[in-house]
């Protein structure tokens, strides 16, 4: 019978390093949210190219500043942003498997392209499961790597479950994206677009926006033209991942994994999971624009990006 091994040790902990696996699904009636990769392609393509099965945790890490020491031999995989990785001083190449041996170093530095880094590790981090899942949720102080939804820290270590394979995969070319590129995100429609005049719905969705600074893995706040509304109020529902609610102010804010299980903004609609992910890795002050879609343009998207990791 296999037992997790130390894998990893912190020597030097960044802003944010946090564990996730899919996320927390089943419990938001209890108000508990779904956590999760803030950018699922990336993590789903670092755990491919390890050979782990869909939803093994992997470490997301967001704007670097992070320094770990392998304790043992290791296979590995970046994907996602560039972070400026480095192993024992040598830059580390991204979006494929490498080995690492005990004793190397393994680093992040600062942002060059997108925001978030996703390391994955053959056979997979192991934490002990919170509510079913051991995705890292911060405000709720849930999973992580000990369970109590602490970022990793100085002296922290990373247990995986051991498991023997080769390296070298490499991501396709098309898979590996320019997080610097203008961004176009797509949006369903959602229950309230009616509410808003016809001037706002042809800026939502003509005009370009700006990602304010005000984001983290709650939500990204957009700054351009002011919608508007006519609901005035509405009674609080629930809030799925990429809902795009519009306060007062008229600056739509698209809500993350980390969001509020309910809210009372009308909502221009929903971004996909795939626009989700694309806007997490989206810097301060970096230009996107909405695009609207269909149920079935929606639906085919999510399935073609599923079909590679099955």
């Amino acid at each position: 019978m296999r037992h997790p091994v130390d894998a990893l040790s912190v020597t030097r902990a960044g802003p944010l390093a946090l564990l996730q696996d899919a996320g927390r699904f089943g419990v938001r009636r209890l108000g508990v949210t779904q956590g999760g990769p803030a950018d699922l392609h990336g993590w789903a393509w670092a755990n491919h190219l390890v050979g782990n099965p869909w939803g093994t945790p992997a470490l997301e890490v967001t704007f670097g500043g992070l320094a770990l020491l392998a304790e043992r031999d290791l296979v590995v995989a970046v994907a996602g942003a560039d972070l400026s990785a480095t192993l024992d001083g040598e830059a580390l190449p991204l979006w494929r498997s490498l080995p690492v041996k005990a004793g190397q170093r393994l680093t992040f530095g600062s942002p060059i392209n997108g925001l978030r880094a996703y390391l994955a590790v053959a056979g997979g981090f192991v934490a002990q499961p919170v509510l079913g899942s051991v995705a890292c949720v911060v405000r709720e102080g849930l999973g992580g790597h000990d369970g109590q939804g602490h970022r990793l820290g100085e002296g922290d270590c990373l247990k995986v479950m051991p498991r023997r394979t080769s390296a070298g995969s490499e991501a396709p070319r098309e898979e590996r994206y320019d997080y610097g590129r203008p961004a176009e995100l797509a949006l369903l429609p959602g229950a309230q677009i009616a509410e808003f005049s016809g001037a706002s719905l042809f800026q939502a969705f003509n005009a370009p926006w700006r990602v304010d600074d005000r984001a983290d893995r709650m939500g990204v706040r957009l700054t351009g033209p002011r919608l508007q509304c006519r609901m005035t109020s509405m009674i609080s529902e629930g809030i799925g991942l990429g809902a795009v609610q519009v306060p007062p102010d008229g600056q739509p804010i698209a809500l993350l994994n980390d969001r509020q299980t309910i809210g009372g903004y009308p909502r221009l609609g929903a971004l996909t999971p795939l626009a989700s992910s694309r806007l997490a890795q989206c810097l301060p002050g970096q230009e996107v624009r909405l695009k609207a879609v269909t149920t079935e343009q929606a639906l085919a998207g999510y399935r073609r990006f599923r079909i590679a990791f099955t």
